[in-house]
C-alpha cells in the first residue's frame, strides 16, 4: 500500500488547532500504574494504539486483573493482592516499552510469566534490565537467545535495597526498576545507574507520574534515585497530549511558513521530546509556550548543531526539517537510534538520500544538507516515526509516496486523517510564494 501525498496549493493564515492524542510514553506507565493499585482506576485521555492496547492486553491476563478500554482510555481494576501469572505467553507485539516493563512486572507476581514480541522486538537489547535481575536475585530464562526475549521470569519476592542497572542502552530499563521499586512491600529502595543515562527526561517522566500518584521517588545525585514504595493514591490518571506525535505539525508549520496550536499541553510539560519546539525555535520559527498549549508560527530556518539525547523520538522530525533550512544541520548524541524499531540513523540518511538529499551518518550523528527534492517512493522499515516525519516533505514538492502507511497506527493511529485536516485548513486560499 502506498500513500501519495499531495503538495499544499496555499497557506490559511489562520491557525491549525491539532488534535493530538494522549501521550504513549505516559500512557504506558499509567496502565503499570494502575495495575499496581487495588479498586478501579480510571486513565484519561489517553491514547489508544498498538502498543498501548498490546500492554493493555497482556496486563488483562494476568489473574485479579481487569484492564478494559473505553471511550477516551482505559478503566483498570484489580482485585487481588498477589496477581497470578497468565497461563498463556504474552506477546507485545514490536512495542520496547510495554516488553521492558512486563519484564519487571512479571516479577511481582504469582508463577511465571512468558513474555515474547515479534520477530524485530526479540531482536532489541533486554540484557541490561536481566543483568540488574541477576544482582537482585530475580529468576528468569531466555527462551532461545541471552539477552532478547522470549524471557520466563518466575515471581521472586526480592530483599535486596541496593539496584543497579546500566542506563547507556535504554532508559527504558531504568524506568521498568523504578516502576518495580515503587510495588515493593518495604524500603527504600536505591538505585543507582550505571554509566550515562541516556533520554534522561523519560526517566523524569516516570518519577513525575509516580508523584502524581503519591510514590515519592527522590534524587540521591545525578545517576541515583531513592524510591519509597507506596500503593498508588490516585483513581484517576489523566493524560497530556503526546510530545512526540505534535512534533509532526510544529514541523509542518515550520516547512509551511504557518500556524500551528498543539492543546493539552504546556511549558511545565516532563515530556522530553517538548524540547524540539525549542530547538525549531532556535532554528527560526515563533514558539509560544502558555500553560496548557503550545503555538509556532514559521519563518525562514536555518541550520543547527544540536544534541537530540533528550528528545530522541523527534530526531527524524529534525531530519526532514533540516533540508529546508540554509545551512546544514548536524545532530549528535543519538546512538540508542540504532536499537530502535528500525535503525532510525541509517534509515534517515538512507530515505533523505532517496530523495536526493545529502546526509552523512556517524555511529551516534548525523549531518544533513539543505538540497533539491526528487520525486520518490520511501521506504519506511515498518517504523512508524518513518512514515509520519516523511509525509511532510510531500507538503512542500509533489511525489512522495509514503509506503506501508498503515506502520503509523504503533503510536498515532489517526495521524493520517489529523495530516489531511491539515492540509484542508490550507485549501482555498492564495498559493504559496
Amino acid at each position: 500500500m502506498i500513500y501519495a501525498v499531495s503538495p499544499l496549493a496555499g497557506i490559511n493564515p489562520e491557525p491549525f488547532i491539532a488534535n493530538i492524542p494522549g501521550s504513549k510514553s505516559l500512557t504506558n506507565r499509567a496502565l503499570i500504574i494502575a495495575a499496581q493499585r487495588m479498586g478501579v482506576t480510571h486513565i484519561r485521555r489517553a491514547l489508544h494504539c498498538d502498543d498501548t492496547d498490546y500492554l493493555a492486553n497482556c496486563l488483562n491476563q494476568f489473574g485479579g486483573l481487569s484492564v478494559e478500554k473505553t471511550a477516551d482510555g482505559y478503566r483498570v481494576t484489580r482485585s487481588r493482592e498477589k496477581l497470578l501469572a497468565p497461563e498463556n505467553e504474552i506477546f507485545v507485539g514490536g512495542a520496547g516499552t510495554p516488553a521492558r516493563f512486563l519484564l519487571s512486572f512479571a516479577t511481582t507476581v504469582e508463577g511465571s510469566t512468558v513474555i515474547t514480541g515479534n520477530a524485530r522486538l526479540c531482536e532489541r537489547p533486554m540484557r541490561d534490565l536481566l543483568a540488574a535481575f541477576d544482582k537482585i536475585g530475580v529468576h528468569y530464562d531466555c527462551l532461545k537467545s541471552p539477552g532478547h526475549l522470549p524471557v520466563r521470569v518466575q515471581g521472586t519476592h526480592i530483599v535486596r535495597k541496593r539496584w543497579d542497572i546500566n542506563g547507556s542502552t535504554s532508559s527504558q530499563f531504568t524506568s521498568s526498576l523504578i516502576l518495580l521499586a515503587a510495588c515493593q512491600d518495604s524500603g527504600p529502595i536505591t538505585i543507582q545507574v550505571d554509566n550515562k543515562l541516556v533520554s534522561r527526561p523519560y526517566v523524569d517522566m516516570t518519577i513525575q507520574m509516580l508523584k502524581e500518584n503519591g510514590i515519592t521517588v527522590r534524587s540521591g545525585g545525578e545517576q541515583k534515585f531513592i524510591v519509597e514504595p507506596a500503593p498508588p493514591n490516585s483513581d484517576t490518571i489523566e493524560i497530556e497530549a503526546d510530545a512526540s506525535g505534535m512534533s509532526y505539525f510544529l514541523a509542518a508549520a515550520a516547512l509551511t511558513k504557518s500556524r500551528v496550536v498543539i492543546p493539552n499541553i504546556g511549558r511545565d510539560s516532563a515530556q522530553g521530546d517538548l524540547g524540539f519546539a525549542r530547538v525549531l525555535g532556535q532554528m527560526g520559527a515563533t514558539v509560544t509556550f502558555g500553560a496548557n498549549a503550545i503555538e509556532l508560527e514559521g519563518g525562514k530556518l536555518t541550520g543547527i548543531d544540536v544534541d537530540m539525547d533528550h528528545m530522541p523520538d523527534t530526531v527524524l522530525t529534525l531530519a526532514v526539517v533540516a533540508p529546508f533550512a540554509e545551512g546544514k544541520t548536524h545532530v549528535s548524541n543519538i546512538a540508542n537510534l540504532r536499537v530502535k524499531e528500525c535503525d532510525r540513523i541509517h534509515a534517515a540518511a538512507a530515505e533523505l538520500g532517496r530523495l536526493g538529499i545529502r546526509a552523512e551518518e556517524g555511529p551516534d550523528s548525523i549531518t544533513i544538507h539543505p538540497g533539491t527534492v526528487t520525486p520518490a517512493s520511501i521506504h519506511t522499515y515498518d517504523d512508524h516515526r518513518v512514515a509520519m516525519a516523511f509525509a511532510l516533505i510531500g507538503l512542500l514538492h509533489p511525489g512522495v509516496e509514503i509506503e506501508d502507511p498503515k506502520c503509523v497506527a504503533k503510536s498515532f493511529p489517526e495521524f493520517w486523517t489529523e495530516f489531511e485536516r491539515f492540509r484542508a485548513h490550507h485549501a482555498l486560499v492564495p498559493a504559496l510564494a
